[in-house]
């Protein structure tokens, strides 16, 4: 399959999860992206449109592992949108995996999020 094939795809599946999940000011939705070098997981009001927390492996404060461990950088990108959404006094979001299927990184950027106490 070509690379234009699998991003096609995604975006299709992204358009049917975005037409049945959205966030709001209580509940907003938090979507994550991943290249294939870094994850990005943000916390957007969809109703005023504005990101209430983000936390990427770009940051200037994110600590990167030596090992270039994509699977551990994606565990502490969840556990610093965690806490970061905590001291916002946000509980509850809503998922958006932005169309990837949820295994690897992204499961364990979930996973690690939800032990963190964020729920889902």
């Amino acid at each position: 399959m070509s690379k234009s094939g699998k991003i096609q795809k995604r975006m299709k599946r992204k358009r049917s999860i975005r037409k049945k999940i959205s966030g709001t000011a209580s509940i907003p939705r938090m979507t994550v992206f991943r290249s294939s070098r870094h994850i990005y997981a943000q916390v957007i009001d969809d109703v005023t449109g504005t990101t209430l927390v983000s936390a990427s492996t770009m940051a200037k404060d994110f600590k990167s592992p030596e090992d270039g461990d994509k699977k551990a950088r994606a565990k502490m990108i969840g556990e610093m949108v965690a806490l970061r959404c905590k001291e916002k006094g946000i509980e509850k979001v809503v998922f958006d995996r932005n169309g990837f299927l949820f295994h690897g990184r992204i499961k364990i950027l979930a996973d690690e999020a939800r032990a963190k106490g964020l729920t889902f």
